[in-house]
């Protein structure tokens, strides 16, 4: 069952990349729709078991790189915050396919569409239950790619063709820090597994990396500074957040999905995952709050002169997120958490409804 919501969302997309052209668009979304109902079916089990039963699943499905005194494997955790996101993921990615089937009907190129929601959706999966930061990496990653697909699927149009490419940059920036971050894991734990980095982060505590004869910096504080600009470039913070609102040129559904529960909350996913680290850097938990803060208070400031609908959500997401933010600066990681999955909803609907109006009055 845990292997099944991987599995399942692979198959629609490959399916309907292979054969959309004989399923046609209608086929796709069948098809794509029930691969994610599944999902949210399995994902509901998963939530079910952890929270009401109290387990933890562990999956090793065997290694990935050998190297002489270490050994990544494919591994994949299914915990309790693992298990929230998948609810919020698969449920708010089944709506978003249900309304892509009416509101892109008159496409011709649905099939496609359909397939890189549901590439986008797995490698939400990938990231949500991985359990080292590797495979973190390849959602995180692969959330990327399917954006910069989605944001360009309109590719005739100029604007669509600047937004994306934006939207792939600024994230780029976010990527390199948390490269970064992993570099320095790996130099330090020989391993990127998240119980060994986990277990043994109070040992950072007074450990530093010496930058030259008379100068050295704190490994967590640099570690933690590096997983924080990645989350600024996933979620939008101050700096890295004009990517957000020029996204809107995508179809709407693209947009639900992106700003509700896929790739802008893998920032606060990540600051979420690593509060073993982050607990252990008090000046970068300060620094945290106060970019949270000024996130929240300048994209809400910045959407009250927006004319576009899609462009005061877009602010109004950049805001909210603000407020994840700021409160994992605070470590309330689970009042965060909470308006994570609440948001996730909220906005998704906002999206859909400002996808009737433009139907209804702007085509």
């Amino acid at each position: 069952m845990l292997l099944s919501l991987l599995v399942i969302l692979f198959l629609g997309f490959i399916t309907c990349q292979l054969f959309g052209y004989r399923l046609g668009g209608k086929g796709c979304c069948i098809i794509t729709i029930w691969c994610v109902y599944l999902a949210t079916l399995f994902s509901e089990m998963v939530f079910l078991n952890t929270f009401f039963f109290n387990k933890t699943y562990k999956l090793i499905l065997g290694d990935w790189i050998v190297l002489d005194n270490t050994t990544i494997f494919w591994n994949f955790c299914f915990d309790n915050v693992t298990s929230s996101m998948l609810i919020v993921v698969t449920f708010i990615s089944f709506f978003v396919h249900v309304y892509s089937s009416d509101y892109m009907s008159l496409d011709p190129h649905l099939p496609r569409f359909v397939s890189y929601l549901s590439l986008f959706t797995l490698f939400m999966l990938f990231l949500v239950t991985a359990n080292n930061f590797l495979i973190l990496f390849i959602g995180w990653e692969g959330v990327g790619l399917c954006s910069f697909l989605l944001i360009n699927f309109w590719h005739t149009r100029i604007q669509a063709n600047k937004a994306a490419i934006k939207a792939i940059l600024f994230n780029r920036v976010g990527d390199f820090f948390l490269l970064f971050a992993m570099f320095i894991l790996y130099y330090i734990f020989n391993s990127l597994d998240y119980d060994i980095i986990f277990s043994e982060s109070a040992c950072l505590t007074g450990t530093s990396l010496l930058l030259n004869d008379t100068t050295s910096i704190n490994c967590i504080d640099l570690i933690c500074f590096s997983l924080f600009i990645g989350a600024v470039g996933k979620s939008a913070q101050l700096g890295l957040h004009t990517w957000l609102p020029d996204a809107m040129e995508g179809p709407t559904p693209v947009s639900a999905l992106i700003h509700a529960a896929t790739m802008v909350t893998a920032g606060v996913f990540l600051l979420i995952r690593g509060s073993f680290l982050f607990e252990h850097s008090p000046n970068i938990l300060f620094f945290i709050s106060i970019v949270g803060a000024l996130t929240a208070v300048f994209a809400a400031t910045t959407g009250l002169f927006q004319n576009d609908i899609k462009r005061i959500i877009a602010y109004s997401t950049c805001s909210q997120l603000g407020y994840m933010v700021f409160a994992c600066g605070l470590s309330n990681y689970q009042v965060g958490f909470f308006h994570l999955s609440n948001h996730a909803f909220f906005k998704a609907l906002l999206f859909f409804r400002s996808g009737f109006y433009y139907s209804c009055y702007c085509r």
